[in-house]
């Protein structure tokens, strides 16, 4: 029984035990099965052939309308109470759960087709002493698999053998992580040995113990048991389901997790379920409209009961109650009854409108071609359709700055070596030139083997180098030797980099220009050019970088013998070890270090260190030791790199940029005028962060005070928040202002924001922000921190960037935006309520956490000013009118209720109920909503103040709610009164009676559709022909259908279903019937009219005033002109930021390097030089000083 259910995708039985290790045999399927490891078949679909139907529904009913719609159709089978035909409830509720189902059956189709291809693939399996070509569902743990070049990897493998040298290969992860660059992993040699022989292989029984499943991409920890010989597994020797294989002929590895078990299957679980705020509104505003609802029945009820006990007995002759009906019973039915009359106060089809309307709107964003990007092929894409309405109400936005705001490719630009400053062009008086495109560049012919892409424009440098400056080719030594970056041979001879960081690749490339070429390394050696000699070092060990660390090292022995350590990292971090000897040197690159700052240059300090040969044995095996432990590994190692790391020799610092993205000032001053707050959450320094602020607008030389909170101690950080916070707001409460927000639940306080007169920046440090966090620290932090209008957090790590925006969703009432690029800004943008990530340089992990992704920030802008704008506005009319027109349906129900003696008849032909919110309205809505723009997107763009309303949820909310009833309350009473006066007692013309029900109810409904078609009308503010079609087209359809239906020979075919015979020509050709039809048009719409105009002329909204400025402007207004940033001169402090990830070190010392050329991977650049530059005429000339006596 258990079997079969399972085979349905329903779990039996107790929970499963969690997985607590790992163990496995190589070779033996028995020992394998016995553990009940999953095997290599996935399952991403939701439902299967049985399970569809009782499962869809399942999940349908939990959505409380449609749940309350199936309760309506159980009463309406009642028939003491049912005053409705069971087709009025079916019809739309069946329409609504085909189209869902409909929708769920296609995308759970597709789900099925893609595993079923997946599943259905084919690898070389070994299977009893033979390689047997096996789909990958049928393969199982403990199994061994033979890959080729360009095969994806079918599970998690522990890597054996490979066809290269130190049985390397070589994966390309873009499906696991995106990105391009090739990753490096090694076998252990006691399984390297096994090679391709088969039966080797077939014999190998080793045994694995490792960790359970999880979903930890960077981490691996087990042991490997072979002859009694046990090693140590990490991640390195581990293939992952999901890359691919590159430049490698073969590869053997052993199946260590299969299909649901793997850890691309762990990583792929579902996101967090984002829900606007209107969708919270919805579900509060759902709840009140049932409690309306029970009131409103119940008040009918009451009158039934009273009805029937003072007229009822007048009618019992010919109306005769059943046996044991009295009054308090009857009024009990009654009340159900018009739980099912009143039943349009829940709209059945909204649900489904609001779908339509997100996913219309979603499409605009991907067919934007104002959003796409075409160097890089990319456009913008809405990879949710739920929230596209949050766009127009987004108040704070948390963007990291690398990659994001700058575009992440590194430039080598200045340097500082031995005291002195080099990159800048000087005049005779000595004054800095402005370095132009114009600007000539320095000859780098004599270097055969330097990039022809690579540029320098200070000739100084060069010519210290040639001249054999020790200091400067020292410098130079340190970049060629000191990284993990891995060297490609070209087919043309050309040289390529691959570079862990774009800031390697610049300084590897930098050196390489002059005159130092990185050629090649071996686990055991770096080979180089040194001024055009082919010199090469023994790499002795690899000092790693690591987020808490921030520099790296690696130790060399030179052809001459000579020990030298060589570092370079975070200025700060490599100051504190430096040797005494080095003060006077450190002051003047600190000097250099803050100019370099000063215009947002990304910077490094460098250093080196000879070493004692006695010294550096015993250290080599204490690092061995350290290497090689099994618990606390890493902790071991940075003691170890600690101990030798220190009494350095300063050498200098480079200085690398990281330009801003085009259009990246004018899209923050455009947000900032739409009240949207913006913090920068990055990595940098803070000078550099600091800088790039002023660059980018977001700080400004005319706000009042930037405040920059540095404390090293909790009770200075407070101090200096509550200081800044009296400066901005002197009669602001020690107590935060809490707003009490929450309705029908738990209430949740709510920081109020706080006005201040001037405009204010906030930069605070990371070791700071890890104070102002704390529990006691957060409030005050947050206040003093949205009373600024920028906010720079710099030195943060991806935790700190995640709790920031908790912080700020959790305690102010605003909705928020994460905006990054990297791996580091997945947790910010899975936190925020809208995550945006950006197809940069670091690969896809952002995009793929995204909720909307494009290319450049500039683009963000237009997503928030006119894609979210117009989202949320027509939203927002979509809902106010939907609720307009079934509130007035409904309380015409209401009203009838007094008149006809609260017996729950339905004023309306029954096919009107059914047909009413399914064709006669739902098409002019929904084109409304679809088309409608109150300005157009230039004016989105001009006028970026148009943004605010949504910010304050003005367009709607519960207030709006409640005008939205109150409108509909006035217009049913039209719609009924007027109607019931206008046919009471009437004639036609030529004298018979048309006062009858039926007569009545063609009437009611003709007016009220009337009606709400010109209140929608009213409410659509730009109008395209589809608008024009759905409109006039309803109300075709419905007077089609109405002489239809109310036809003789409908009346013959079905007598009992349509029993309005006659009535549509005997009451629509006559002028009394359309001149009320007119007059409750009219009187619905006039006091609308007047309050609309009165309004704008006595309290004009910023919509009126816009959109009365474009009535003004006879012209188009021309477009946003485009404004070039110059080239930006600052002294402002900047930094260097590190990428929050491991190095390439481990992989270096360990063999894993690049020794095949990969001819797949593109060139960085062509071997065709460049012509040489020479200076011109034109060009400034450059003073140099003849000689300079070096710093001791």
């Amino acid at each position: 029984m258990c079997s079969l259910l399972s085979s349905l995708g329903i779990k039996c039985g107790g929970e499963e035990k969690p997985e607590e290790e790992r163990h496995l045999r190589a070779n033996d399927r028995e020992f394998n099965i016995s553990y009940k490891y999953a095997n290599n078949e996935i399952n991403t679909s939701k439902y299967n052939v049985f399970t569809f139907l009782p499962l869809n529904l399942l999940e349908q009913l939990q959505r409380l309308a449609n749940a309350y719609f199936l309760c309506l159709l159980g009463l309406q089978l009642i028939p003491a109470i049912s005053s409705l035909s069971w087709f009025t409830t079916v019809v739309p509720l069946l329409l609504v759960l085909s189209m869902t189902a409909a929708k769920d059956a296609t995308d759970d189709i597709n789900r099925h087709k893609s595993d079923r291809q997946v599943n259905n693939r084919k690898v070389e399996v070994l299977v009893n002493g033979q390689l047997k070509s096996e789909k990958w569902r049928n393969v199982q743990v403990g199994d061994i698999i033979k890959l080729e070049n360009n095969q994806f990897v079918t599970a998690d493998l522990l890597l054996l053998s490979s066809s290269e040298p130190l049985n390397l290969v070589y994966i390309e992860t873009a499906e696991l992580d995106g990105e391009t660059n090739l990753k490096v992993k090694q076998a252990l040699t006691v399984t390297g040995d096994l090679g391709d022989n088969i039966e080797s292989l077939a014999a190998f029984r080793g045994e694995v113990r490792c960790e359970p499943p999880n979903n930890r991409l960077d981490k691996f920890m087990g042991n490997l048991e072979v002859g009694g010989l046990t090693s140590s597994l990490d991640n390195d020797k581990i293939l992952l389901r999901g890359c691919t294989l590159r430049n490698t002929q073969w590869c053997f590895g052993l199946v260590v997790f299969g299909g649901p078990d793997t850890k691309l299957m762990q990583n792929s679980g579902k996101n967090r379920f984002k829900r606007t705020s209107i969708d919270h509104l919805m579900n509060v505003l759902v709840l009140c409209i049932f409690g309306f609802l029970a009131f409103m029945c119940t008040i009918l009820a009451i009158g039934k009961g009273i009805w029937e006990s003072q007229e009822g007995s007048a009618f019992a002759a010919f109306l005769p109650p059943p046996d044991g009906n009295n009054p308090p019973f009857s009024a009990f039915l009654t009340f159900w009854s018009y739980v099912i009359i009143l039943n349009t106060v829940v709209p059945i089809s909204l649900y489904v409108s609001v779908e339509i309307i997100r996913l219309g709107n979603s499409y605009y964003i991907d067919w934007d071609r104002m959003m796409y990007h075409a160097p890089t092929n990319t456009p913008a894409q809405a990879r949710t359709t739920t929230l596209n309405e949050e766009l127009g109400q987004i108040k704070y936005i948390f963007s990291d700055k690398t990659g994001t705001l700058t575009q992440n490719i590194m430039t080598f630009n200045k340097c500082s070596i031995n005291g002195k400053s080099y990159g800048d062009l000087l005049d005779f008086s000595g004054q800095s030139i402005e370095i132009t495109e114009k600007t000539a560049k320095v000859d780098f012919s004599w270097n055969r083997l330097a990039d022809p892409k690579f540029s320098f424009h200070d000739p100084c440098l060069v010519e210290a180098v040639r001249q054999g400056s020790k200091e400067a080719q020292n410098f130079f030594r340190l970049l060629a030797l000191c990284h993990t970056v891995m060297p490609e041979e070209l087919n043309d001879g050309g040289l390529n980099y691959q570079a862990q960081s774009p800031d390697e690749g610049a300084l590897v490339t930098a050196a390489r220009n002059f005159g130092f070429v990185f050629r090649a390394r071996t686990p055991e050696s770096i080979t180089a050019v040194e001024m055009g000699q082919v010199i090469t070092y023994n790499l002795l060990a690899v000092l790693d970088f690591n987020n808490v660390r921030k520099r790296m090292s690696v130790i060399v022995r030179s052809p001459e013998g000579k020990l030298t350590l060589y570092c370079k990292g975070a200025d700060t971090l490599i100051y504190e070890r430096l040797h005494p000897s080095c003060s006077k040197l450190m002051e003047v690159t600190t000097q250099h270090l803050n100019e370099y700052a000063g215009e947002g240059l990304r910077t490094l300090a460098l250093a080196y260190k000879d070493l004692d040969e006695d010294y550096f044995d015993s250290w080599r095996k204490r690092h061995h030791e350290a290497s090689t432990a099994m618990e606390d590994r890493d902790e071991k190692l940075d003691a170890i790199y600690e101990e030798i790391e220190k009494d350095l020799q300063l050498l200098g610092a480079s200085a690398v940029e990281d330009k801003l993205q085009d259009g990246v000032p004018q899209t923050i001053e455009q947000l900032s005028k739409a009240d949207i707050k913006i913090w920068v959450l990055t990595g940098d320094k803070q000078e550099t962060a600091e800088n790039i602020g002023y660059s980018c607008n977001m700080l400004r030389e005319e706000m009042k005070e930037v405040f920059i909170v540095a404390g090293h101690t909790r009770e200075e950080v407070a101090e200096e928040l509550r200081t800044a916070r009296k400066k901005m707001k002197p009669d602001s409460s020690d107590e935060p202002p809490f707003h009490k927000s929450g309705f029908l639940g738990k209430k949740s306080e709510v920081v109020e924001d706080e006005t201040v007169e001037s405009e204010y920046g906030l930069v605070i440090n990371g070791h700071s922000l890890a104070f102002a966090l704390q529990e006691d620290l957060q409030l005050e932090f947050l206040r003093m921190a949205c009373m600024c209008t920028a906010v720079i957090c710099c030195r943060v790590t991806p935790l700190q960037k995640a709790q920031v925006v908790e912080l700020v969703k959790k305690r102010k009432k605003a909705v928020t935006l994460a905006i990054g690029d990297g791996a580091n800004d997945v947790s910010m943008i899975k936190a925020a309520h809208i995550g945006v990530g950006i197809s940069g340089q670091e690969g896809m992990q952002a995009v793929l956490s995204s909720d909307y992704s494009f290319a450049q920030f500039r683009f963000l802008q237009r997503l928030l000013l006119v894609h979210g704008r117009w989202s949320y506005l027509r939203m927002c009319k979509f809902l106010r009118y939907f609720f307009y027109k079934n509130f007035t349906f409904t309380f015409v129900h209401f009203w009838y209720g007094f008149f006809c003696g609260f017996s729950a008849q339905t004023v309306y032909d029954e096919w009107f109920i059914t047909l009413y919110n399914l064709i006669y309205t739902a098409l002019p809505v929904l084109g409304m909503a679809l088309f409608d723009q109150d300005v157009d997107h230039r004016w989105s763009f001009r006028c970026p103040e148009l943004y605010t309303p949504g910010q304050l949820n003005l367009y709607f909310s519960k207030r709006a709610f409640m005008r939205c009833m109150m409108h509909s309350c006035y217009s049913s009473l039209i719609l009924f009164f007027i109607p019931y006066a206008a046919i009471h007692d009437t004639v036609r013309d030529d004298g018979k009676d048309i006062a009858d029900y039926q007569s009545f109810a063609l009437l009611a409904q003709t007016c009220l559709l009337v009606a709400v078609n010109m209140q929608l009308g009213l409410d659509t503010t730009y109008w395209t022909a589809v608008n024009q079609f759905f409109l006039w087209g309803s109300m075709s359809v419905y007077f089609a259908v109405t002489f239809t239906m109310y036809s003789n020979g409908m009346f013959l075919i079905f007598t009992s279903t349509f029993p309005f015979i006659g009535v549509a020509r005997n009451s629509l050709n006559q002028p009394n019937v359309w001149l009320t039809i007119l007059l409750t048009s009219i009187l619905c719409v006039l006091p609308v009219l007047a309050y609309r105009f009165l309004y704008m002329q006595l309290r004009p909204t910023i919509n009126d005033k816009v959109r009365y400025k474009v009535r003004q402007d006879k012209a188009p207004p021309p477009d946003v002109p485009r404004r070039f940033r110059p080239r930006r001169i600052s002294t402002r402090r900047s930094g260097y930021a590190f990428s929050h990830s491991r190095g390439y070190g481990d992989l270096v010392t360990s063999g894993r390097f690049l020794l095949r050329p990969m001819k797949s991977r593109p060139a960085l650049f062509s071997r065709s030089a460049s012509s040489g530059l020479t200076l011109s005429e034109e060009s400034p000339q450059i003073f140099r000083p003849i000689a300079e006596e070096p710093i001791a």
